[in-house]
């Protein structure tokens, strides 16, 4: 058990860079490994020798930043949904269903349709995504003598379900031939059109949220034996969930921004992370973050090359996360024992 937590690392790490090598070498122009290695040893001592121009554009252009962007959404989402499945101390709770995702795609949407730029739709995100989750959890201690978990679980799709009617309402009164397309494309999620200002935008937020939960790890391990335990031991429990909950909203926030609603990272992901480097959040978040971006990754590499069309990520994680979803739902409480 002693190597467990390196064994799980290690096969993430693989994981990782073997989806690194197939999304480069999957597709229409296909980059060898060794290709790719000449041509960022060229880009990066100003080298011209041997460097196509097609190869050039395809990887530094085209490419490249997806596949920059696939790891960032996917490691955010991914390391959002282990901190609400430790903080809350439930392996079916994630960002979609506490309201993270709805809250920050109508503030996005909002955004779209006022015509603002990126940093004003990552700014509502973050608030309208905030706010969800605060109202998530205020009915959850509100509400006595249920099931906390089952309470907190259907107060997520309670307004969840309330934000997507406010969403549905913002499409119909939005503009049929310009943003209407817009807010459709964004909401089915997509890497397509992600360039590197984008990255560069999004980036800050991502590590501003990640910082604080691993700040935070040993914190978190103790917050998920209990409220009264926590602070037995010396916790500021309001503290921490505040400061947890408004990390993985920033994170949320900010790649949905970019990358539109890509479901499921954040409830399976974690869960295997779990099963494979333990409980311990000192471990399960770095796990979690190898195999979320890993996971999209890949995920993102079929839908640009499974069909002559694209596929949209949210449609292809669902058709993927159903299934084990199902399974979660059954093994859920033997793996969290």
């Amino acid at each position: 058990m002693s190597g467990r937590p390196v064994v799980a690392t290690s096969a993430a790490v693989l994981l990782l860079l073997a989806a690194i090598i197939a999304a480069f070498a999957i597709g229409r122009f296909p980059i060898s490994p060794g290709e790719l290695v000449t041509l960022v040893w060229a880009k990066l001592t100003g080298g011209v020798h041997g460097l196509s121009p097609m190869a050039d554009t395809v990887l530094f252009q085209i490419r490249g930043p997806r596949v920059i962007a696939a790891l960032m959404v996917g490691a955010a989402l991914a390391a959002a949904g282990a901190a609400y499945q430790n903080l809350f101390r439930n392996p079916l709770v994630s960002p979609d269903i506490l309201g993270v995702s709805s809250g920050a795609a109508l503030g996005a949407a909002l955004g779209i349709f006022l015509s603002l730029d990126l940093w004003w739709i990552q700014g509502l995100a973050f608030a309208w995504g905030l706010g969800a989750v605060a109202a998530v959890y205020l009915i959850g201690q509100a509400v006595k003598g249920h099931d906390p978990i089952l309470v907190l679980i259907l107060a997520g799709v309670v307004i969840g379900a309330l934000l997507g009617s406010v969403l549905a309402l913002l499409k119909y009164l939005a503009d049929p031939y310009n943003q209407l397309p817009a807010i459709t494309f964004w909401l089915l999620g997509s890497l397509a059109s992600t360039n590197l200002d984008d990255i560069a935008t999004t980036l800050v937020p991502v590590l501003l949220g990640l910082i604080p939960l691993w700040l935070l790890r040993w914190r978190m391990n103790l917050m998920a034996l209990g409220d009264e335990e926590a602070k037995a031991l010396g916790i500021n429990v309001v503290r921490v969930r505040f400061a947890v909950i408004g990390a993985a909203t920033l994170m949320t926030a900010a790649v949905v921004s970019i990358s539109g609603i890509v479901g499921w990272i954040g409830l399976l992901v974690p869960h295997f992370a779990r099963l494979l480097a333990g409980p311990n959040f000192a471990r399960l978040l770095p796990v979690s973050v190898l195999l979320g971006a890993a996971f999209l990754l890949l995920v993102d590499t079929l839908a640009r090359t499974v069909a002559r069309i694209e596929i949209p990520l949210g449609v292809l994680t669902a058709f993927i996360g159903t299934p084990f979803f199902i399974w979660l739902l059954a093994t859920a409480r033997r793996s969290w024992q």
